[in-house]
């Protein structure tokens, strides 16, 4: 095996799903769906808040930001998973891993963020509706964007700085279908004390402290709800507050349940499927949660498709 100066090893095998064999194609057919349906999905929530004038406000500009995120998180280890399906072949190059590994993280980091700032928006157009326009303005709404950014590129460099400066000897195999940061530190023959104190401390930044804050904004809102009489106003921005809620509880659970309540040795497979749900069936299902039980978003697909923008020339 080739040889260089970070590792002596020039690439991983990444064992993929634990499926049975003589059903892959099934798995393969499913999972290129669940990945087109996220695509095309949040490609349509996106296309339909760009064109649609009553949906430029703080709300839909955070959730296209999010649909632009998810697609990007999924495309991330799904199209590398499809093709390892599709050719039998498992192997991923060094570099190939460790860019694979930055943008995972950088994605799920800005996801975490993307939430937060969602939830923000919703806490003051309940809490404080008299003054949403004014706290939620065009410049806040553009820092709030551009602060997360920012925090997930800084999270996301340094773990995967901190990454290259391990060396792996002997078993390259990963048992997961992309290069998740746990695994590669478990295949590390170097002391990985610093990595793991960092993921500590910067997991407390980037999912710890957003979880508080999106509980907190919605500790408010449930306060709010009960002392105010409900205006019509509230309770158009409490339908986006259960779609919200979706959201965060699917995507956080997910991993809560993983990193926090970790997997055994002995039962990677658990590890695997639950990091199923947050990569590829959370992003595939932001669209639907957001378009069904909202009415603003399925207003402004009925006035897209009155328009005949699908029909031919």
């Amino acid at each position: 095996m080739k040889k260089d100066n970070q590792s002596s090893v020039s690439e991983f095998l990444l064992l993929g799903l634990p499926m049975w064999t003589e059903k892959q194609g099934i798995y393969y057919t499913l999972f290129l769906a669940m990945y087109l349906t996220t695509v095309l999905g949040n490609l349509l929530t996106m296309l339909l808040i760009r064109l649609d004038s009553r949906l430029h406000t703080p709300m839909y500009f955070f959730l296209s930001h999010l649909a632009f995120t998810d697609i990007s998180f999924s495309s991330v280890t799904a199209p590398k998973m499809l093709m390892n399906m599709q050719t039998q072949s498992q192997s991923i190059s060094y570099a190939g891993c460790i860019s694979q590994l930055y943008f995972f993280l950088f994605w799920g980091d800005l996801d975490n963020f993307l939430l937060t700032s969602m939830a923000y928006d919703r806490y003051v157009a309940i809490c404080h509706p008299l003054h949403y326009t004014t706290i939620m303005s065009q410049n806040l709404c553009l820092l709030l964007v551009i602060v997360s950014w920012l925090l997930s590129c800084a999270s996301a460099l340094l773990h995967t700085l901190l990454l290259t400066r391990l060396s792996f000897r002997g078993d390259n195999a990963l048992p997961h279908f992309f290069c998740d940061l746990s695994a590669l530190l478990k295949l590390s023959s170097s002391d990985t004390t610093v990595n793991e104190l960092v993921i500590f401390t910067v997991g407390v930044v980037v999912i710890t402290l957003p979880l508080i804050c999106i509980l907190v904004s919605y500790g408010h809102i449930g306060a709010t709800i009960l002392k105010v009489p409900l205006t019509k106003g509230i309770c158009k921005a409490l339908s986006t507050c259960c779609s919200h809620l979706s959201v965060v509880s699917l995507y956080y659970g997910a991993i809560i349940g993983l990193y926090f309540f970790p997997s055994s040795d002995n039962s990677n497979d658990k590890h695997v499927i639950v990091a199923v749900l947050y990569t590829l069936v959370t992003p595939m299902l932001n669209p639907f949660i957001y378009s069904l039980r909202n009415q603003d978003m399925k207003g402004a697909l009925g006035h897209l498709l009155n328009k005949g923008l699908f029909s031919p020339c």
